[in-house]
């Protein structure tokens, strides 16, 4: 049985999902990228290689995310796609009929707009964590409330606390505040989900034509309260697809098995215990000064990117 393999490596979270000839999910996993994605990686091949069928071969590999091409030297990567394409059309394959897509992950956000299920526009947010997960695990830490409970305690609130959420370090100081002039702590998440979604909108979704159907994905659309706070903004349903959390490998499994390689280049479950190093070097080559990433496999260089020309990630190894 031939199966086609997605992984999606972020900052916050690392996802794969394994899907047969028919695109049926047979695997999928979310697990915490913590700071060391080649571990994650293997950890996620380790835990892959326990349920795998055993009639299942691994015919193609896709990664996608932002060590995309880290995650490619470590599995061994037939195609490697930016995070918006393997989104969008992780999105289209669940709800054909989509036109907008709200993705939050751990540290950046990204909203797409779609047009007869092709990615037609889009905007990310890359600089400011006010509207991300970190952002809301931060807050969640200081009220003492686990993050999984955040959006059920955000639903009871009758009248949610107006906070601010532009910036995470006035959004803090304003949230203390209301803590000490006694706001009930449900009326300070409500506020919070309010403020981020708020956020996300004046600044990732301004100037998007936002139009149903709008559907919510990436690790915070797990926030009931994160979902109800979009709706209460739009004044729109949104939908919580299925596999939700684990998109962008979904969506680079279905591309990578729409490309059918006559050969995978996948690693093999192999590539688990050995040992896996990057290090960066500076091109002198042109004013440029590209910082260049080298990846070694049992010290042997197998990988180099980051160069703009080609010069390095270009030269045969």
């Amino acid at each position: 049985m031939k199966t086609y393999l997605g992984i999606d490596v972020g900052s916050v979270s690392t996802n794969l999902v394994l899907i047969d000839g028919n695109n049926q999910v047979l695997f999928s996993l979310y697990i915490r990228t913590e700071g060391d994605p080649i571990r994650a990686v293997k950890k996620g091949l380790q835990l892959l290689k326990e349920k795998i069928p055993a009639d299942a071969e691994i015919a193609g590999v896709g990664t996608t995310g932002s060590a995309r091409h880290l995650s490619g030297v470590v599995a061994g990567a037939d195609l490697i796609k930016n995070e918006i394409t393997t989104h969008a059309r992780a999105a289209t394959f669940l709800v054909p009929e989509a036109k907008t897509v709200l993705e939050i992950g751990g540290q950046d956000s990204k909203i797409i707009i779609l047009e007869n299920g092709v990615a037609v526009d889009f905007a990310m947010n890359l600089i400011c964590a006010a509207g991300t997960g970190a952002f809301l695990d931060a807050q969640a830490f200081r009220l003492k409330v686990p993050i999984e409970e955040f959006g059920d305690l955000a639903l009871k609130s009758k009248n949610p606390t107006n906070i601010g959420s532009r910036c995470t370090v006035f959004a803090e100081s304003d949230m203390i505040h209301k803590q000490q002039i006694g706001h009930k702590i449900e009326d300070i998440v409500a506020g919070l989900c309010q403020g981020m979604a708020r956020n996300f909108l004046n600044n990732v979704g301004k100037g998007k034509n936002i139009q149903p159907t709008i559907i919510f994905q990436g690790g915070v659309s797990e926030n009931v309260g994160m979902k109800k706070a979009f709706e209460d903004a739009l004044e729109q349903e949104i939908i919580i697809p299925e596999y939700n959390t684990v998109m962008g490998a979904f969506g680079a499994a279905l591309l990578v098995k729409q490309q059918a390689p006559e050969k995978t280049k996948f690693s093999g479950f192999g590539v688990i215990d050995k040992e896996i190093k990057c290090t960066s070097f500076q091109c002198k080559g042109c004013p440029n000064q590209c910082e260049v990433i080298e990846a070694r496999i049992e010290d042997k260089v197998v990988a180099r990117w980051g160069d703009r020309c080609g010069k390095w990630s270009n030269m045969a190894i």
